[in-house]
């Protein structure tokens, strides 16, 4: 499907108003032609279909995993990465929390982006060649790092980066264990089919706060006690090396990590190249690229 500037210009998904509201989805899950060929099997295609997500339990070896948990620690040991404004650090700690657009400050991370395990994944769900929205490594030390409140990404790319439609996947790789205990990924399975607008005006610059603590474009304690109700709540854990692919629609979030055990990952947002951003649905201006990508080359 093709999306047209009449399509890109209509807001299909409102929020950000005086109240919350609840739309069912308008866009399909699986984009792509039920005989498509890529690295994912028709049943896990389903289960991605009807759940909103897909674990791989090793998508990258030992060997890979040790050369880019290398990288991570080598850019968040970098004063020069630490100093730029792509680097988010944690509100109490001062320890860097995330740093943004990997895929370009690290040759290392790029070559990860254009790997075909990853990338043709993405191509596969998304029915089309994709670019990336966004990428960046989370890092989550030990004893007191702070987790990812309750959220839709599509809600914030849709109201504050103008994506128009739902044609975007998100690829969470760890790059440390994921125990049950050390502030993992919780994803609401099913959630992805009802998009939840949120109320209130979005600030000016609100991506400075909402890096660090999510604000504006927080679903309320009732909705996400009705989405809990219905769809129940999964928790990931996995090795080193294991993946897990969500559509951008997901209730997804994560606790904090108060256990010894750090847990990191890399993220990579892919987005189909005919649902280019336009300008912000629910936002003043736009947020930053290296945030919200403007570049729409796609992944070769």
């Amino acid at each position: 499907m093709t999306t047209t500037t009449t399509e890109a210009t209509t807001d299909l998904y409102p929020s950000r108003g005086a109240t919350e509201v609840s739309v069912p989805r308008q866009d399909p899950v699986f984009w792509g032609a039920p005989d498509t060929p890529g690295p994912i099997a028709s049943g896990d295609l389903e289960g991605y279909e009807r759940d909103g997500f897909l674990s791989v339990e090793q998508l990258i070896g030992p060997d890979e995993v040790a050369v880019y948990h290398d990288e991570l620690e080598r850019l968040i040991a970098d004063p020069a990465v630490r100093a730029d404004e792509r680097s988010i650090v944690e509100p109490t700690s001062r320890e860097i929390r995330s740093v943004f657009e990997v895929h370009r400050i690290s040759e290392v991370f790029a070559r990860l982006v254009r790997d075909e395990r990853v990338v043709g994944r993405a191509r596969q769900i998304l029915g089309s060649d994709v670019y990336v929205h966004q990428s960046r490594i989370n890092v989550k030390p030990g004893f007191g790092a702070s987790g990812f409140y309750w959220h839709s990404d599509f809600e914030t790319w849709h109201a504050e980066d103008g994506l128009p439609r739902m044609r975007t996947v998100s690829v969470s790789i760890a790059l440390t264990e994921n125990f049950a205990t050390n502030g993992g990924l919780m994803i609401m399975p099913g959630s992805h089919r009802t998009f939840l607008g949120c109320s209130g005006a979005t600030p000016q610059d609100n991506y400075k706060r909402s890096l660090q603590m999510q604000d504006a474009g927080t679903p309320s304690n009732e909705a996400l006690t009705g989405f809990a109700d219905r769809h129940g709540i999964r928790l990931f854990t996995g090795a080193a090396g294991s993946a897990t692919w969500f559509d951008c629609n997901c209730m997804h979030g994560s606790g904090d990590n108060i256990t010894p055990y750090p847990r990191s990952n890399v993220f990579i947002v892919f987005n189909s190249v005919e649902n280019e951003a336009v300008e912000p649905f629910s936002a003043p201006v736009r947020r930053p690229e290296f945030i919200g990508a403007r570049d729409f080359t796609p992944v070769r």
